[in-house]
């Protein structure tokens, strides 16, 4: 008898905030829209100054805001850059970035229970080595051209698709992505598509976005 044919668990949306959130009580009102709207799996409090770093500020203000909201709606709450304050802010995991302290260092800060994910911009071998250091996810990207993120390298499908067959740990397509160009980063292999600017852009607004984008998921994985 035959094995079964492995069947990829559906993708999902990893939704980003906006790197500046100037009224945090609208943003919060607008946010749960979106939540409304749709399968969200996490939500990334990105919060920037003017010179790349982390805004801690702003990130309190808006983790005090939303991060109760998100996770009534089963997301998970990822801190970007700053394990430490995803500790003090009950947040569920961190995200650490490219040129952020080790995968390693940060999994010391959180703890064995909280999320650790990790930027691999184009490199598969940096993905192995955050996967063998303890990240729960690594991310890919940019896909697309972006505004919202300075520092980016192009990254190809082949990507996804070599590492969907090679690898068990999941893997987010990041950079530019849109509604409109999400289907082949889905196909070739995203276990998440994390977006910013694609929802809060949107010309119809955030949660017709999240709704679009769920739509596109059900749509490819009943393919």
């Amino acid at each position: 008898m035959s094995e079964p044919e492995y069947t990829r668990p559906r993708t999902r949306l990893y939704l980003i905030t906006p790197p500046r959130i100037d009224d945090v009580d609208a943003f919060a009102a607008i946010l749960e829209t979106a939540f409304s709207a749709g399968d969200i799996a996490c939500l990334q409090l990105r919060l920037k100054q003017a010179d790349g770093s982390i805004d801690e500020a702003a990130t309190r203000e808006v983790s005090a805001a939303v991060t109760e909201m998100a996770q009534a709606y089963g997301a998970a709450v990822l801190i970007n850059d700053s394990p430490k304050l995803a500790v003090e802010l009950g947040a569920d995991g961190v995200h650490v970035g490219w040129d952020d302290m080790p995968v390693k260092e940060a999994r010391a800060i959180v703890g064995k229970d909280m999320i650790v994910g990790a930027t691999a911009k184009n490199s598969r071998h940096v993905a192995m080595q955050a996967g063998e250091a303890g990240a729960d996810y690594v991310a890919f990207g940019a896909f697309y051209p972006t505004g919202t993120k300075a520092g980016t390298v192009p990254a190809g499908t082949d990507l996804l698709e070599i590492w969907q067959e090679s690898m068990e740990i999941p893997c987010v397509a990041i950079g530019g992505i849109t509604v409109e160009n999400a289907a082949p980063l889905v196909t070739a292999g995203a276990d998440f598509i994390a977006v910013s600017a694609g929802v809060w852009d949107h010309p119809e607004g955030a949660p017709a976005a999240v709704a679009a984008f769920n739509a596109l998921f059900d749509s490819l994985a009943a393919d």
